[in-house]
């Protein structure tokens, strides 16, 4: 978590739709076991680490990719400092010179904390990436902004409360999420499980803006981007959507109004390998949730039309599945003629 800086970069040369699928012709796996190799290692020398991580490896892409999954399969989300730094930054946020100080004083407790436990919040990701990148002469910056979550930047905003990188690749920039990548918080026991997620690495620019907006617009990287109240109001978009490489296209809007009979229609790219008879709809009114299986059309542009009509008034939450994962979230206002 940053404080509300706005970064000044070098923008010259920045290019646009950058995503992991450029690379498809590279093979991981041997900077995947590099990183597995080194499983443990100290942070107390990071040119050692960046060394050993990336010195076997011929192209940047490769060496990068070391880091990352090094990075987030060895540092743990430290939900506490998260939890206290999101209430002091809130409760502050009216009163710039306190704020400034928490923050200053936030920041060298993450980089104690760091070193020492090896756990951290965002900020210490980035850091972590942007340091170990920059020591393998990788160009990588840390980007901050606003991430969306299920209670976090739904219709409206927060002060400004992650950071990510964008990185430097064959002349192209990328963006990536370490924090996202490693894993997520168990609630009932307020306990970080390390599950790695490969989808925010070298994300897709059109999914990643889902629940990424950051503070300085060039770094969502596309032609068109959206504004940040387009942010605020999308769909909620949640980790297996990136795992999946699953971009919710339209509605664009989280909330919609239609007439009882009309039906719901969904527009979503999603690649070929994904089951058409694993898609589903859960509904859930008035606290009661029922799956349906909705009527999926492949569109000749690549996509998949996913329709049901509302035959019952009332206030619904639509979540989109894959089998068992969530993908995303609508809320749909179904009204009489």
């Amino acid at each position: 978590m940053k404080s509300c800086l706005f970064i000044c970069l070098l923008l010259i040369g920045v290019k646009i739709q950058a995503q992991q699928a450029h690379f498809k012709a590279v093979d991981f796996h041997k900077a995947d076991s590099i990183a597995a190799l080194y499983k443990g290692e100290s942070i107390k020398n990071l040119p050692l680490l960046a060394y050993n991580l990336t010195t076997s490896l011929p192209t940047k892409v490769e060496q990068f990719r070391a880091i990352y999954i090094w990075v987030s399969t060895n540092i743990e989300n430290d939900y506490w400092s998260y939890r206290k730094n999101k209430y002091k930054r809130e409760k502050l946020q009216k009163d710039s010179l306190a704020l400034l100080q928490w923050n200053r004083t936030f920041r060298a407790k993450v980089f104690r904390t760091l070193l020492r436990e090896k756990k951290t919040v965002c900020t210490g990701y980035a850091y972590l990436i942007k340091t170990l990148a920059s020591l393998a002469d990788i160009e990588c910056k840390i980007i901050d902004g606003y991430g969306r979550s299920v209670n976090t930047n739904v219709g409206t905003s927060s002060i400004p409360n992650h950071s990510w990188n964008a990185v430097k690749l064959n002349g192209r920039w990328y963006l990536c999420d370490a924090t996202w990548s490693s894993g997520e918080i168990h609630k009932p026991a307020n306990k970080f499980i390390h599950d790695y997620n490969d989808g925010y690495f070298l994300a897709n620019p059109t999914l990643f803006v889902q629940n990424h907006y950051p503070l300085d617009t060039t770094w969502v990287l596309m032609d068109k981007k959206p504004t940040f109240t387009d942010f605020l109001n999308a769909p909620l978009v949640y980790k297996h959507a990136f795992s999946e490489d699953i971009t919710p296209i339209k509605p664009q809007k989280m909330h919609t109004q239609i007439i009882k009979g009309e039906a719901l229609v969904l527009l979503v790219k999603a690649p070929v390998t994904v089951n058409i008879q694993d898609i589903s709809l859960e509904l859930v009114k008035n606290g009661n949730s029922r799956v349906i299986t909705p009527y999926i059309y492949p569109t000749n542009k690549g996509l998949l039309q996913i329709k049901y009509p509302f035959p019952k008034t009332g206030f619904y939450d639509v979540h989109l599945k894959i089998g068992q994962h969530y993908i995303t979230t609508y809320t749909v206002s179904v009204r009489k003629k």
